[in-house]
């Protein structure tokens, strides 16, 4: 029985370009896949027809020869190959893992695994607000590992060095066959390295790394705020075998304070004033967050509550030359252990002004008295 044309199979013109060859092949491929079809023999033939037309014109040379001769150039051993012109389901196929998920051949017969990278480390640090205000350099310490320096690196004793993997011929990689499919896995001899150490390092037992405790110094930039994180690349972990390192990452977190609020680059304060201060008006002095002083003009008649904002007192904008604001919140202070004397000139001011001084309270009572009318 005559073979049908491979370009006929694959449903594409003489001369198609490699990329429309492979989609077309892509699509009938996973139509036809065993997997998609079970227990179906018809569409099982079908899948090794368009399998077998793939490998043969998706190689340039096999596909001049078929163009010229036809099915004949591959029957009888011609080109060297069998009828899946000797690739099979594994050549063929692995162009489409290679598309959907990079694990195709296109790595074969040259080493894909590279050297792993080191961890990273992560260090809580916490400052208190002032130093948030200003900045500062933190010299602090860390356990991590470090190439070592017995072997350089490599984890093989001086006088030797690692070796190519038999296994899998340096590659990290091995790959078994299991039906249609072609998996690819890591290779179990030397954990994907590409090289086993027949004689390891006896300071590192053959690793290349040791545990060891470094210092850095590290920049907190003005402005930082509680959580920030601040990156330092190629401090973390050293990966073995002189693999790159990971990187260091520094959590900021910023401490309590008894006086200061802090809302990104706003400040609060919460500042008790006489009563006074309160009635007649006043200035006080009020402690900023970079341990100065700052004037405040309180209005006359100020009520608990009232709320003064100072420009630019605030804290810095992180990586900025701008400054947020300072908002001062009075509290009314109550005097307390008075003398008799205090107590009856207080008795006279109260006399004296009746509910003329007090407005909030009057026309509050006046409101409860409405409503306890209402309810009689």
């Amino acid at each position: 029985m005559a073979k049908t044309c491979f370009y006929d199979i694959l449903e594409v013109e003489r001369g198609v370009s490699t990329t429309d060859l492979k989609k077309s092949y892509r699509k009938k491929a996973m139509r036809y896949h065993p997997d998609r079809n079970h227990d179906d023999a018809e569409a099982e033939a079908k899948f090794k027809e368009v399998s077998e037309a793939y490998e043969i014109l998706k190689d340039n040379q096999k596909r001049a020869a078929y163009d010229q001769y036809g099915h004949a150039a591959f029957e009888n051993g011609g080109m060297g190959q069998g009828g899946m012109g000797g690739g099979g389901f594994d050549s063929a196929f692995s162009d489409i893992f290679e598309d959907l998920f990079g694990m195709g051949g296109g790595g074969r017969g040259r080493r894909s695994s590279q050297p792993s990278r080191g961890a990273d480390l992560r260090y809580n640090l916490t400052i208190t607000l002032e130093d948030a205000f200003s900045g500062k350099e933190e010299k602090i310490t860390i356990p991590t590992t470090v190439s070592c320096g017995d072997c350089d690196g490599t984890g093989a004793e001086e006088g030797s060095k690692p070796e190519t993997c038999t296994s899998c011929g340096g590659v990290g990689k091995v790959r078994t066959q299991q039906g249609f499919f072609t998996v690819e896995r890591t290779c179990p001899t030397c954990q994907g390295q590409g090289q086993v150490i027949s004689k390891p390092c006896g300071g590192c037992h053959g690793v290349g790394n040791k545990q060891k405790k470094k210092s850095l110094s590290v920049k907190i930039p003005a402005g930082v705020e509680d959580g920030t994180r601040i990156r330092l690349q190629g401090e973390g972990e050293c990966g073995p075998h002189n693999g790159p390192c990971g990187d260091l990452y520094i959590f900021i977190s910023i401490e309590y304070h008894p006086i200061f609020q802090r809302d990104g680059s706003t400040i609060f304060c919460n500042v008790p004033i006489a009563l006074t201060t309160a009635a007649l008006g006043g200035e006080i002095n009020v402690p900023t967050v970079n341990g100065k002083k700052a004037k405040v003009k309180i209005n006359a008649g100020n009520q608990t509550g009232k709320q003064y904002r100072l420009r630019g007192k605030g804290m810095p904008v992180l990586h900025s030359q701008q400054f947020g604001d300072m908002v001062i919140q009075t509290a009314v202070e109550t005097p307390v252990d008075m003398t008799k004397k205090q107590k009856e000139l207080l008795r006279a001011f109260a006399d004296e002004c009746g509910d003329n001084v007090s407005p909030e309270s009057s026309g509050f009572f006046d409101k409860v008295k409405e409503l306890w009318d209402d309810l009689t």
